[in-house]
């Protein structure tokens, strides 16, 4: 008997131990909570789900180091290559451009004899390990001569069968060495020991290689790792012409030194091929502060010398601290109607381009180009109209988009300002826009008139290649974030980053753009999702406005090429601009999404060869990894496309890679350019001693009325 308490319960001393608890079920078992795990298992949980997001991360590396280096294999390979092609579509690809036969169920064969091999090539350990390229730069010699040499061995025997090692950037380090060809096939000699001596077994057409027996004995002791150090000396041998053979990927005709100076020297035939306009900019100086045409009679032999060139018309920048400089709504645009009657004698199209930026440099009548007079009275007394950052400095550039639907200007938000000026402009050149002179009009959105923040101004410090600093930090771009974060539920994040580091900081030195940083963390991705969202709002609501004022007109957009950091996992520069692009996000698709929702034509920026990509790069860069997605994406999202040149074009090789640009070799879609510009300056335009020849056959190509042929 169990021993009661005075109160009447039993002793729990002697009571029987209670029946073990049913477990809940249905909607009692949702409403139970559930014992906290213990301490070292919820630890054990963080850190698998930091390794799985550091393994998602990896992956997103790798998928973007795939698609780039099938766009280097479409764009400067010329391959064929599905939209969705895997890497044995790319190794059939190569196979078949080295002269191989590739059956669809895998099998290959040489399609004809196999050329005679030079006496037993001699490969070892390789000193120090090649340096890896994690995509595929733009070539300097074409890639299938490249693989026809490596395709002469087994793939067992040479290299591992992985087509990374056949593409990347260890293969052109190899050609680059003057070392890669001797008589259609690799030459070595021995760095260590003399090893591998034994001779190659001929290859027996329709053999496959997989049943191909091993011809070049290697080293047991080398492993995998160390066969993708394999290098190959160099030659004393070096071929100094091109040979009797026809073929310009003759393995036996070129020489390395001919194969380097194939990518300068390029002939193409373009006639019959698409017409692309071609436009060359005037001089922003030839209209003064006063809207006074400064020196007709200059222009004139401008306009002269161009229309020597059959280029199809010029563009001509209107400034809005010209037109409007001194009263709010009083427009002036007397300078620009003398312009636009001079150019209309010479029979040329005018591309108008509606700045409503300032500018820093001086022009050839010495005019420093500012925003509106009465625009700056009113910043005395509110400086939060300009975009700002971190520090508090100011940016005078351009109005902030912060403003866009405050009535902080003279009773006007920023798109009432921007609207009247467009209006304005119709309704004084309406008539030779139906006459057709004006082809089109391109509306400025940003700092030089290109669509971003001023996240790199050479005024507050900022040098090539800082990541430039967030121009978010004006009390109206404040009260934004903040709203923002409130909507999200998160009041502690509205705030900028406090670890993005300075205007000429690098990405690897800051906590917030570095490799795992805080960009791809819960708050970076609010952070970042806004910024970039504030520029696209500021697109939609002035190109609404711009479609209303110019009544059906073409009206253009031009995109920036914010190429530098472009080679790491965050794109820090382009982040600081406004465009969320970082590798495991496409932040130009939402752009062009509203682009095309308005019609409208973009205007991609072009570099020239000085700007390509480096070895030991300090700043990533890659101007034509960008370009190529930019031009690829606008295309996908259904936009014409245009193209402006940075740089004057004094090069053979920078006209080439323009027209290679512009009309696509091999493009199944057949796309290519609405039209080119120049942004040049005077002087270049009235020297004829300058490339001139050079330009005149390049126009001639871009009118598809002529065969290229310029000699380096």
């Amino acid at each position: 008997m169990a021993t009661k308490h005075p109160h009447g319960d039993a002793d729990p001393s002697t009571s029987p131990p209670p029946p073990p608890s049913r477990r809940p079920r249905g909607f009692a078992s949702a409403s139970t909570p559930a014992a906290p795990p213990p301490p070292g298992r919820r630890r054990g949980e963080r850190e698998r789900e930091r390794e799985k997001e550091r393994t998602k991360l990896r992956e997103r590396q790798r998928r973007a180091i795939t698609s780039r280096m099938l766009a280097g294999l479409r764009q400067h390979g010329n391959f064929p290559l599905p939209a969705r092609a895997d890497m044995n579509d790319v190794l059939a690809a190569l196979a078949r451009a080295a002269g191989w036969t590739v059956h669809p169920d895998g099998t290959t064969f040489l399609s004809s004899p196999q050329p005679s091999l030079p006496p037993p090539a001699q490969f070892v350990r390789a000193p120090s390990p090649v340096s890896y390229c994690p995509y595929l730069p733009r070539l300097e010699i074409d890639v299938r001569i490249l693989l026809a040499g490596a395709l002469h061995f087994s793939y067992d025997n040479v290299i591992p069968c992985s087509i990374e090692n056949v593409v990347n950037e260890k293969c052109i380090d190899f050609a680059r060495n003057d070392s890669y060809l001797q008589q259609g096939a690799f030459q070595a000699t021995s760095l260590e020991t003399p090893v591998f001596t034994n001779s190659l077994n001929s290859y027996a057409i329709g053999t496959p290689i997989d049943s191909q027996a091993s011809a070049l004995q290697t080293d047991d002791s080398l492993s995998p790792s160390s066969l993708d150090s394999v290098v190959v000396a160099e030659q004393s041998i070096k071929n100094e012409s091109y040979g009797n053979s026809s073929s310009a990927n003759s393995l036996n005709c070129m020489g390395s030194d001919q194969l380097l100076r194939a990518s300068a020297v390029w002939a193409g035939d373009f006639t019959k091929t698409p017409y692309i306009p071609v436009y060359a900019s005037l001089s922003m100086g030839i209209i003064n502060c006063y809207c006074q045409l400064v020196d007709p009679e200059a222009v004139r032999a401008e306009l002269r010398h161009l229309k020597s060139l059959n280029v199809d018309g010029v563009v001509v920048d209107c400034w809005w601290g010209i037109v409007e400089a001194w009263t709010p709504q009083k427009y002036e645009w007397s300078g620009y109607r003398d312009l636009f009657g001079i150019i209309k004698e010479f029979k040329l199209k005018v591309q108008v381009v509606l700045s409503f930026h300032g500018s820093g440099e001086c022009g050839s009548g010495g005019v420093l180009i500012a925003l509106p007079r009465w625009v700056i009275e009113i910043a005395q007394e509110n400086q939060d109209i300009f975009f700002t950052d971190r520090e508090g400095r100011r940016n005078t550039e351009c109005l902030s988009w912060g403003i866009d639907k405050e009535r902080v200007l003279r009773g006007r938000t920023g798109i009432e300002v921007y609207f009247d000026f467009m209006r304005s402009f119709h309704m004084e050149f309406r008539s030779l826009s139906e006459e057709g002179l004006i082809s089109a009009i391109e509306v400025g959105l940003g700092a030089s008139g290109e669509l971003r923040y001023p996240s790199c101004p050479e005024k507050m410090g900022w040098r090539y290649p800082g990541i430039g600093e967030f121009q978010c930090y004006d009390r109206y771009m404040q009260k934004n974030l903040r709203q923002s974060a409130l909507t999200r539920g998160h009041l502690f994040w509205a705030r900028g980053p406090d670890n993005a580091g300075y205007y000429n900081s690098r990405s690897h030195e800051t906590g917030f753009f570095c490799d795992g940083g805080d960009y791809d963390s819960y708050y970076g991705r609010f952070f970042l999702n806004w910024y970039s969202g504030i520029l696209i709002d500021h697109v939609d609501q002035v190109l609404s406005l711009a479609t209303l004022a110019f009544d059906g007109a073409a009206i253009v957009v031009k995109i920036p090429s914010i190429y530098w950091w472009y080679r790491t996992a965050s794109h820090a520069a382009e982040l600081t601009a406004g465009f969320y692009n970082p590798t495991n996000r496409d932040g130009y698709s939402p752009v062009f999404r509203m682009l095309k929702k308005h019609s409208i034509i973009l205007k991609v920026v072009c570099y020239g060869p000085e700007f390509t990509v480096q070895e030991n790069d300090e700043a990533f860069a890659d101007p034509e990894g960008l370009t190529w997605q930019v031009m690829n994406a606008a295309w996908d999202h259904g936009l014409s496309v245009s193209v402006e040149s940075a740089l004057p074009c004094l090069d053979v090789d920078m006209y080439s890679r323009i027209l290679d640009t512009a009309k696509p070799r091999n493009d199944p879609d057949r796309h290519h350019l609405s039209f080119f510009a120049y942004r040049q300056r005077t002087p270049f335009l009235l020297q004829r001693d300058v490339c001139f020849s050079e330009l005149e056959t390049f126009v001639k190509c871009m009118h598809g009325e002529a065969t290229q042929n310029f000699v380096d």
